[in-house]
């Protein structure tokens, strides 16, 4: 969408100071921690745009509280795997060889949105050191729920997922829907029947750049939705800027997946 039908497609200003107010009706106030999956486009035209959005998180939440987004870098994988687009077979090793090494400064994300592109440039964000499945976090937890991400565990036991198990966060999805929410993926971790594949990615080690190899949990967020719908718990849902939002306490949603999970096993493909 061009700028222009941006605009014309937004029927009042908006502002930093307006997704605030909207933030504080949704219930959202100081010291929360809070986890964002967002689409900038879905809220129309913002002052400000993605610096904005970020700002008013921050400035809602306070430093009292934590804001988190995820930072996956999807590309640093093993490209035998890459579909959207795939990349000539013959230049798999040569990738595997050639890739930086994961950099919490200077490496990409890939698919986030542009808000979460802009709150990794804030110079306070704590970026957690898995090569492919990171998160950013800024406020009072952010250090430690960042610290670790072990390459075999992304979003398992050892990960910042669980961690925020044991506080009170919240998830809110700006403009996308529940196959984007990254904490169901702890739903399937901690799965005692689970299935792994091969995986790599570009790490450093000991200060030299090598390819690492793992077994990484095969994940399907497109069953999240269903276990949102089955959720019998309070999902609250409203608009911020011109974005449908849905709100969800964290905790008992994942709690719920885990069961869900366990007791509707995906069909097994043909």
């Amino acid at each position: 969408m061009s700028e222009l039908l941006n605009i014309l497609n937004t029927p009042e200003f908006q502002s930093k100071e307006t997704l605030k107010r909207q933030l504080h009706q949704l219930g959202i106030t100081s010291g929360d921690a809070l986890m964002v999956h967002s689409s900038l486009k879905s809220m129309g035209w913002v002052a400000g745009g993605a610096q904005a959005v970020v700002e008013a998180l921050m400035e809602t939440v306070t430093d009292a509280g934590t804001l988190i987004m995820p930072a996956q870098s999807a590309d640093n994988s093993d490209p035998v795997y890459w579909m959207e687009p795939p990349v000539p077979e013959n230049w798999h090793q040569p990738i595997r060889d050639e890739l930086p090494a994961f950099d919490p400064f200077l490496s990409g994300m890939r698919g986030m949105g542009k808000i979460a592109e802009c709150f990794h440039r804030h110079p306070l964000t704590i970026r957690s050191p898995h090569p492919s499945h990171s998160f950013i976090a800024w406020g009072r937890q952010a250090a430690d729920w960042m610290s670790e991400q072990p390459i075999d565990d992304s979003f398992g036991k050892r990960s910042p997922l669980a961690k925020m198990m044991q506080a009170h966060v919240k998830i809110l999805l700006i403009g996308v829907g529940f196959d984007s929410c990254t904490a169901l993926h702890y739903a399937e971790f901690v799965q005692e029947h689970r299935v792994t594949s091969p995986q790599g990615a570009a790490i450093l080690l000991d200060g030299k750049r090598v390819w690492q190899t793992y077994d990484c949990v095969e994940m399907d967020s497109d069953r999240f939705p269903e276990i949102a719908k089955a959720f019998p718990g309070n999902i609250v849902e409203g608009s911020l800027g011109q974005a449908q939002i849905r709100l969800a306490e964290m905790k008992p949603l994942v709690e719920f997946g885990i069961d869900w999970l366990r007791t509707q096993p995906a069909p097994e493909s043909t």
